[in-house]
């Protein structure tokens, strides 16, 4: 990808427009989210918008939606259900998390990470074929400095990380500080 993508916040100028999440329309006037992305079908490599309402969005795309309400200059009239779908929403990459099931495995070494273990999970870049995408990838905690190779990163994974006390002694014992 490489390319920056524009999000933004508007008053829908329609109702032809569905939500990319839940594929219900949004109505005409009712404020949606917008993501930014080439128009496949323009010669000249014009851009069009992928619009969410904005509770979809807190869920599938809670940082950029983050990113767009503070450049947003109204008044967001149900802005406290936003947040609570924003506060609920998975954190932001990179971060540490349990493993949920063992069938990960290590961008780094490629052993698998086991059910439960603490792994950290950062967004790389998957080319389908016909197109690129963002998913999360993940690191054992042991291979995550070596794969990363910034302490800043390390950093963010740690500010970006929801866990109990005892977990994040964990990861404050496994990752190395800058």
């Amino acid at each position: 990808m490489g390319v920056d993508v524009a999000h933004l916040i508007e008053h829908s100028k329609s109702s032809r427009a569905s939500c990319r999440v839940c594929k219900k329309k949004i109505e005409k006037g009712e404020l949606r989210f917008g993501e930014e992305a080439p128009n496949a079908f323009d010669p000249d490599g014009g851009s069009s918008y992928f619009w969410h309402h904005l509770s979809c969005a807190a869920k599938k795309k809670p940082a950029e939606l983050k990113q767009a309400l503070a450049a947003f200059p109204e008044e967001i009239p149900n802005r406290a259900e936003i947040d609570a779908a924003l506060a609920e929403a998975p954190p932001d990459f990179p971060h540490v998390e349990r493993a949920p099931t063992g069938r990960s495995k290590c961008l780094e070494c490629g052993e698998p990470i086991v059910k439960d273990a603490l792994r950290m999970a950062i967004e790389r870049e998957v080319d389908t074929g016909a197109f690129k995408t963002k998913s999360a990838g993940y690191l054992h905690l042991a291979c995550a400095a070596a794969h990363l190779k910034d302490p800043a990163q390390l950093e963010k994974a740690k500010a970006n990380t929801k866990l109990d006390a005892a977990a994040m002694a964990e990861v404050e014992q496994a990752l190395p500080t800058p």
